[in-house]
């Protein structure tokens, strides 16, 4: 009992907050107060002087800027720009107003800021508690000189990190939450909310799920279409990909690699050069027509409706996705295919099986249990495949007047147009956020029920 005791004893002290809080001297508890005042009294002057320069700080950006920032929060502003007529000058002055986009994103950037702060004390204090007990045990207590050592040393992974995690919170973190929480509020044109706007809780998102209105109707609509040109840009691809992957990679096929230099030879040319090639030849007076005209092939006052009529429009989009998308997908199954051991088809063959079987028991499943995170990934990036829709066809045709949306429109572009072109901010935000949550729960139940999570071992 005694030598168990002895090991429990030896443990390492956890230096926890919680343990500072309770077993710390008073030093290490008024360091939580004043950051950096434990260091200063156990040898450590440097670093908390560093801390305590740290929290003065923060605690001047807060009284100078940072309470207004979140008091401002809660009401956007509301005091409007006004013009004033100026006597003397004889001209118009503009008093300044409040501008709530501004409000939302400092508040949004105080908030954060806070946050980092609290994770920050949280590591002041226990280091403050560290040195106190390494102190009170008579063992070494780094210097600042030591501890940058280290930093350099066995902690660079801190040091290097750091700046990445600086540049993805002012870059990503901000951004994504200042656009959630624009959803919540009425930024729009409508009404004229540009500059000051006010907290609507889920009205967008009510407006946006209410098929009766017109965003609502439109909205169904697109996220319809954006589904089926998902499904069909996704696996239209991977068939034919996987079609002439096996076709060109098959024994009897000679000439292998200039059959798959000519097929991605297209990779070299960029792709919003042959959509918009592609856009300019499928166009009433375009080259298919003209050249259809000549051949006889239709009248001569005729054109095929490839971007007018809305299937017409819609078949269009993904033949011509076919040819852009093919490539890569060919290079993708070659390496696949190139990989499924031979052993395989020789017991197949040896057991009698016929193409057909080899194919259906040997090499799809192979291929989908390699490509199945492939295969989410492309229909994730199909969801959201602005370049094809916007240069080819822009969303065309609209045969609704009322409606913002074309019939090719994916929710990317119809955002796009919502924002840029409409100013309606508020509801783009909403759609940003059902885009995000439906490809989040959707690819993540998809690839979770997926033989490539569930049996890793199995080829």
């Amino acid at each position: 009992m005694g030598l168990f005791k002895k090991r429990v004893n030896n443990f390492p002290t956890p230096y926890t907050v919680s343990a500072a809080a309770t077993k710390g001297g008073f030093e290490t508890k008024l360091s939580m107060v004043v950051m950096g005042y434990g260091n200063i009294l156990h040898k450590q002057a440097m670093k908390g002087i560093l801390y305590l320069l740290t929290e003065i700080a923060y605690l001047v950006f807060m009284f100078t800027k940072g309470f207004h920032c979140l008091a401002m929060l809660p009401s956007l502003g509301s005091v409007e720009q006004e013009e004033v007529w100026n006597e003397a000058l004889q001209i118009y002055e503009y008093t300044k107003g409040d501008n709530s986009i501004l409000i939302l994103l400092y508040g949004v950037a105080t908030i954060l800021l806070t946050l980092l702060m609290i994770w920050f004390w949280k590591e002041t204090v226990q280091s403050a508690y560290m040195a106190e007990c390494l102190d009170k045990e008579g063992r070494h207590v780094n210097t600042f000189k030591e501890d940058l050592h280290t930093l350099l040393n066995e902690k660079i992974q801190r040091l290097l990190m750091t700046p990445a995690l600086v540049f993805i919170f002012g870059f990503t973190v901000l951004p994504l939450i200042f656009m959630i929480c624009m959803a919540f509020t009425n930024y729009s044109k409508i009404g004229n909310h540009l500059v000051l706007f006010d907290w609507v809780g889920l009205e967008n998102f009510k407006t946006l799920f209410d098929s009766s209105s017109i965003l609502g109707s439109t909205f169904w609509s697109v996220l319809g279409w954006t589904l089926i040109w998902a499904f069909f840009a996704t696996f239209t691809n991977y068939i034919f990909g996987m079609i002439l992957a096996i076709v060109i990679n098959r024994e009897g096929t000679r000439f292998k690699s200039f059959w798959r230099f000519c097929f991605v030879l297209s990779c070299a040319v960029p792709s919003f050069v042959s959509l918009l090639i592609m856009r300019t030849m499928l166009q009433p007076n375009g080259a298919v027509n003209v050249l259809l005209r000549n051949a006889g092939l239709i009248a001569s006052d005729a054109a095929l409706p490839f971007f007018t009529d809305p299937l017409w429009a819609r078949v269009t989009v993904i033949v011509i996705n076919i040819w852009v998308g093919v490539p890569y997908t060919l290079l993708q199954l070659t390496g696949v295919l190139q990989n499924i051991p031979g052993e395989l088809y020789e017991a197949a063959r040896v057991d009698g099986a016929n193409p057909v079987q080899i194919f259906t028991k040997i090499t799809l499943p192979y291929m989908l249990f390699i490509t199945t995170p492939y295969l989410i990934s492309t229909f994730t990036g199909n969801v959201n495949n602005f370049n094809i829709i916007y240069l080819l066809s822009g969303g065309d045709p609209v045969t609704d007047l009322a409606s913002t949306a074309g019939k090719t429109d994916l929710l990317v572009t119809w955002l796009y147009k919502l924002t840029i072109d409409k100013q309606y901010y508020n509801i783009g935000a909403v759609i940003g956020i059902l885009t995000f949550v439906i490809l989040a729960v959707g690819a993540l139940l998809t690839y979770q029920n997926s033989k490539s999570y569930k049996d890793e071992e199995a080829f």
